[in-house]
């Protein structure tokens, strides 16, 4: 018999009944935090819930939710499971086609819309027969106000609580490896995957949070939502990018996620005020090195941190140990939107930088053809939404075909090598696994992002941008310390692996001009088309350093 899990509109009800009066969300709306406490915020999900249901929508139906994080976005992430419905989050820096593409093919009759960059141009790919419901602080022109909606529907009573072995969420995943497809996550599955990450974190209970990843992926939703939600905590909300640093530092959250990229930015910025050299001298000394740690760790906004995570891709373990050296420990953990971002977990007192650590308790994990990382929960998505086929291939033995590469140490600490759908073969016929190359071209600090190709090419050749601690150096400069690093790298690879050319280029990879994923994952595909002209004349070029 399968054991029951607390779902999270159960959690919900059972922190608004025990602390009403406690904040639960808090949300900077130019320059000035709206807060909603548990009560407050349970009106307006009970309301809103209602007024969904006075709509015809009820069990069963997809609603969409295409915003950046904010405090509407979870209540509305509530109240549409309250009211039965089915969520479908979608990321708010797509595009007008691919929002008209998720919601004919999810068959979403609503949609919430509220914090965006150009409301009016995503808008383009809604059509006109969803009911359209946009969030009071950022109110859109032809939808209904979430303030009237609540205003004037009277507020769900009891507590409705939906199946646990229905569709609870619909995640369209963010394209790195093509056509974004429709993730099946069933309510279950949530309550499993929360449970199982807080055996590991027992002690976790009214946290702080900071929410800025998107809502819309798996590990950010888990974590922030899932983990505010189920801890009674509080959830605080970023305004804009421009002011990260100073929202993150009135926060001061006690659990903190990260991608590898910001975590790389808040170096950079450590070290523009304080360089390498002073830094590691006033480490270097007693009881001022204490001062030092607390004194950077506050102005980060981790003067109060319990657990610093990173995950989404790879991190360097050099960037784990530097930040080590500030008294941050950064846990790697590895998981999928098809298992509800639960797979493996660092602990902080046990973290091996380089790998993923062990899994959590009720994952089982096996190495199957080409060590593809499989793994087996109660966190196994329901299957591709209407992809039969692909569902099935997805699967081996009731164990979820990750499509990463990988190995176990006897600890049982998993390493991801790769994808293996990256690896490429030259034009010698040997096979390249590109995220190795990449990981020890990252390990010196010099390069801040890199791309390893070279399919049908004699070579790889490695597409990067500088990092911020070489741009200092004239060109001269940052051509020896390249080369350098070059010929230390390919010292350490075998002979069909090393890497003939560094493409050096001046623009940095961005979710805007279209080379990141929204999680700063670099779509490889992307970069491909980008540059695959060129590859050719510059394989033919003499010089290994090549300002692109």
């Amino acid at each position: 018999m399968k054991k029951n899990y607390p779902l999270l509109v159960e959690k919900f009800y059972q922190f608004e009944a025990s602390q009403p009066t406690d904040l639960f969300l808090s949300e900077p709306v130019q320059g000035i935090y709206r807060e909603f406490t548990w009560e407050k915020a349970g009106k307006e999900i009970r309301s809103m819930a209602a007024a969904l249901q006075n709509m015809g929508l009820g069990a069963d139906d997809r609603v969409c939710i295409l915003s950046k994080n904010c405090a509407h976005w979870i209540m509305a992430d509530l109240a549409i499971a309250m009211a039965g419905c089915i969520s479908v989050p979608l990321y708010p820096n797509i595009t007008p086609e691919s929002i008209n593409e998720i919601i004919l093919h999810s068959e979403s009759k609503a949609i919430f819309i509220g914090k965006l960059d150009n409301p009016a141009y995503l808008m383009q790919g809604v059509p006109t027969t969803l009911h359209k419901i946009t969030f009071p602080f950022y109110p859109n022109e032809g939808c209904i106000n979430w303030d009237q909606l609540v205003n004037d529907t009277p507020p769900l009573q009891g507590t409705p609580v939906p199946d646990a072995e229905k569709l609870a969420s619909i995640v369209y995943t963010s394209g790195t490896t093509g056509q974004p497809k429709g993730v099946m996550n069933s309510h279950r599955a949530v309550g499993f995957a929360v449970d199982a990450f807080l055996k590991s974190y027992p002690h976790l209970h009214k946290e702080t949070f900071f929410s800025y990843l998107p809502l819309c992926h798996v590990a950010e939703r888990m974590l922030v939502e899932c983990g505010g939600i189920y801890t009674g905590s509080t959830i605080y909300f970023v305004e804009s990018m421009d002011t990260f640093a100073a929202n993150l530092a009135h926060t001061q959250p006690t659990i903190f996620l990260a991608v590898p990229r910001i975590w790389e930015k808040l170096q950079e910025g450590i070290l523009k005020k304080m360089p390498q050299k002073k830094l590691s001298r006033l480490l270097s000394i007693p009881g001022v090195s204490w001062l030092i740690k607390k004194g950077i760790q506050k102005k980060l906004g981790l003067g109060r941190y319990k657990h610093a995570f990173t995950g989404a891709s790879p991190i360097n373990p050099a960037l784990l140990q530097w930040f080590q050296q500030l008294g941050i420990i950064i846990q790697e953990v590895y998981g999928m939107t098809e298992n509800m971002a639960l797979s493996h977990s660092n602990r902080k007192n046990a973290a091996k930088f380089g790998t993923v650590g062990p899994s959590y308790e009720g994952v089982e994990v096996r190495l199957g053809k080409d060590n593809e990382v499989l793994v087996k929960s109660e966190a196994s998505m329901m299957g591709y939404y209407k992809e039969p086929e692909l569902t099935a291939d997805s699967f081996e033995d009731g164990y979820l075909k990750t499509g990463d590469e990988g190995m176990i140490d006897e600890e049982g600490y998993l390493t991801i090598t790769g994808r293996i759908k990256d690896q490429f073969k030259t034009s010698k016929g040997k096979y390249v696994m590109p995220a190795i190359l990449e990981s020890k071209l990252l390990q010196a600090g010099l390069l801040s992002q890199v791309c390893v190709i070279g399919s049908g090419l004699p070579n790889a050749m490695a597409i990067c941008t500088l990092s911020e601690s070489i741009k200092v150096n004239n060109t001269d400069q940052q051509k020896q310390q390249l080369l350098e690093l070059l010929q230390q790298t390919n010292s350490q690879l075998e002979h069909h692996e090393r890497i003939s050319k560094m493409i050096v280029l001046e623009e940095e990879w961005t979710t805007a001009n279209g080379l990141l994923t929204p999680t700063l994952k670099i779509k490889r595909k992307e970069v491909d088309a980008s540059f695959r002209e060129k590859y050719i004349p510059w394989s033919k070029q003499e010089e290994a350093i090549i300002w692109g």
